[in-house]
């Protein structure tokens, strides 16, 4: 369909609730109408990390509600929705398989096209979205669940350079931040308590001496626990080594992504540019140490407004008008899937975290 489009996005991969309308016509930049997202910070909030059978359960409760506030803020119906994205994959399987029931529903009852999307190409089409990047680039995917360089040759065409082969970048940070009592989403708290402190703990940087791109998080993790046991004071952690730790942690991290960047392209062959996505693409240290890497390579850079480096329904809608747009269409026997690569031919990455399987 090359005419104009109006589609619905939902979002239900993890712990966020998404609803959004997008409208595209050809050859004009896609308007958001709308980007409904209902967080579950505090129903987790006492756990540590996000607990699936909660957070299913708050998607089914939620769904209706956000996509009802999108169409309202959107100022359309759903006579006037062209058809529906949904997130198929990869994520927590409960809250995949409640959007993605709830998107069928929709859909038969309507009679609307089903779009299934995978939820890492909707974070690695995003830079086309917000910023018109051209194809082939390099998108460096980073967030709670996932970390991966990818060569994006097309909506449906990646290239998986390489990827974290333990701990996502995000879960990292959740987990720093617990060691430090610091709340979740352990991410923004860490950059926060990072302002105030200094990078003066040696820490880390595994894999530097490796070929390739891929990455681990996991030794960093455990060298900040052995930093804070160093660090207490009567059994107390003072505010002022937390805050030097946190620093300290966070450097390593952006060196270790910066270092990485450089390797994935000269990898990846003449890109326009490089792009990063995903949560941990909202700290503006470790954006901004990638940024540097694209001016020093001479290529182009692109992150999303913050807003939409976390999970959200624009993106997967997004990535639905360009599968449309391809002849993409799902039936009612579109299934959720726990893992979906977006590189089917490349290695499966090891582990999997607790925000989601690795893909």
């Amino acid at each position: 369909m090359n005419g104009p489009l109006t589609i619905l996005g939902i979002e239900s991969s993890c712990d966020d609730t998404g609803a959004a309308i997008l409208r595209h016509v050809p050859g004009a930049r896609p308007e958001i109408l709308s980007n409904v997202v209902s967080g579950q910070t505090a129903l987790h909030a006492d756990f540590g990390g996000v607990v699936p059978e909660i957070a299913a359960r708050a998607h089914v409760e939620k769904l209706d509600p956000c996509t009802a506030e999108a169409l309202g803020r959107a100022g359309v119906t759903l006579d006037g929705i062209d058809g529906i994205a949904v997130t198929a994959g990869p994520g927590l399987i409960g809250g995949v398989m409640a959007g993605v029931m709830f998107a069928k529903g929709l859909a038969a009852a309507r009679g609307l096209p089903l779009i299934g999307v995978n939820h890492l190409a909707g974070h690695a089409l995003t830079p086309r979205l917000t910023g018109d990047v051209a194809f082939p680039y390099l998108m460096l995917l980073v967030s709670g669940g996932h970390c991966q360089f990818l060569r994006v040759d097309g909506p449906d065409d990646f290239v998986r350079l390489g990827g974290t082969i333990d701990d996502a970048p995000g879960e990292a940070f959740d987990k720093v931040a617990q060691a430090l009592a610091l709340p979740q989403p352990g991410g923004p708290n860490v950059e926060i308590c990072a302002r105030d402190g200094t990078d003066r703990i040696a820490l880390p940087r595994p894999l530097m001496d490796r070929e390739g791109c891929d990455m681990s998080f996991s030794g960093l993790k455990t060298a900040v626990l052995r930093a804070r046991d160093a660090a207490l004071v009567d059994g107390a952690l003072p505010r002022a080594a937390r805050a030097d730790i946190c620093a300290s942690f966070q450097a390593a991290m952006a060196e270790i992504l910066a270092r990485k960047s450089r390797r994935a392209i000269a990898q990846a062959g003449p890109v326009t540019t490089l792009a990063v996505a995903g949560g941990v693409a909202a700290n503006v240290a470790i954006r901004a140490a990638i940024e540097d890497v694209a001016r020093e390579a001479g290529i182009g850079f692109d992150a999303p407004p913050l807003a939409l480096c976390t999970d959200n329904a624009a993106m997967i809608a997004w990535a639905g008008i360009e599968r449309f747009r391809l002849g993409h269409r799902d039936g009612m026997d579109l299934a959720a899937r726990p893992r979906w690569p977006l590189d089917a031919g490349a290695t499966p990455m090891l582990g999997s975290g607790r925000k989601g399987a690795k893909a």
